[in-house]
């Protein structure tokens, strides 16, 4: 698939979408996508910035949302020209996917809406990659169907995500196996690492999550054969506005690619193999 000059395949160099988990600011997306910019060419890492302009699925309706599609497209798009990397951001409704064309180069439909097929068909109708997050009750050869809406419009550009499924009351799990199971599908699977620690809705008001799994469940998903991880970071997760519990630090992220890229290195010849399509 192909994300602004980034050209990413199935089996290829491990890539990497990270970026905080929402736009909090006119001033920390460009920060942090020159940090990521910078860490990730050092490691000759492909890297797409992500960032969420609107984060329309928070737990409690008075939570911080973001500063809205028209200002924060603007911002994604100056961040895209000023540090020069590619953009990603998350869309919610038909009418988002009509703003992001030109604006940004792929756009992720939130794990909620996997199934929403007028979202997915709008997502590849507007040109950009399109990323689609596995919902959290969804069997992974499920997947085949919002891949399967997408690519209906021409648009050969997708990727997958795993971020793991419900296991009982605001709890997570991840089964590796639906990465190998996923990439049947011929597209790059990728796995996020920090929403795979969330624990929704956890906190009452709001979701927790357990940050320091983060690396640990990265490190296995790359073993099991992932294309790509996504991992949303921060300078401070702790005052993050969104999803500070389960979001590595920035300052630790070098150390974790760096160890990504070698597992990776090591285990690339022999996840080739897909295993059946069914249980």
């Amino acid at each position: 698939m192909n994300v602004g000059s980034l050209s990413i395949a199935r089996g290829g160099p491990l890539f990497v979408l990270a970026g905080p988990c929402v736009i909090e600011d006119d001033r920390s997306p460009f920060e942090i996508a020159r940090t990521l910019a910078e860490m990730t060419g050092e490691l000759g890492i492909p890297f797409v910035f992500k960032a969420s302009f609107d984060k329309a699925n928070r737990t409690s309706g008075d939570s911080f949302r973001g500063p809205g599609a028209e200002e924060g497209l603007a911002l994604l798009a100056e961040v895209r020209a000023q540090v020069g990397v590619p953009v990603m951001t998350d869309i919610h409704e038909i009418a988002h996917a009509e703003l992001a064309a030109g604006k940004v180069d792929m756009v992720q439909i939130p794990a909620f809406l996997c199934r929403q097929t007028d979202l997915l068909v709008a997502a590849g109708r507007s040109g950009c990659a399109v990323n689609i997050k596995k919902g959290q009750f969804m069997a992974p050869w499920d997947i085949e169907h919002p891949i399967a809406k997408v690519r209906a419009t021409g648009n050969e550009n997708v990727c997958v995500t795993e971020r793991g499924v419900s296991f009982g009351y605001n709890t997570l799990v991840s089964d590796m196996r639906s990465i190998p199971q996923m990439g049947r599908f011929g597209v790059p699977v990728v796995f996020d690492a920090t929403h795979s620690v969330q624990m929704p809705g956890g906190a009452g008001a709001r979701s927790s999550g357990d940050r320091s799994m983060a690396p640990v469940l990265a490190r296995a998903a790359v073993a099991a054969g992932c294309d790509g991880v996504f991992a949303e970071t921060h300078p401070d997760p702790d005052r993050a506005l969104s999803d500070g519990p389960n979001m590595i630090p920035l300052a630790q992220l070098p150390g974790l690619l760096r160890t990504l890229v070698r597992v990776r290195e090591a285990v690339r010849e022999a996840v080739q193999d897909d295993p059946p399509r069914s249980p």
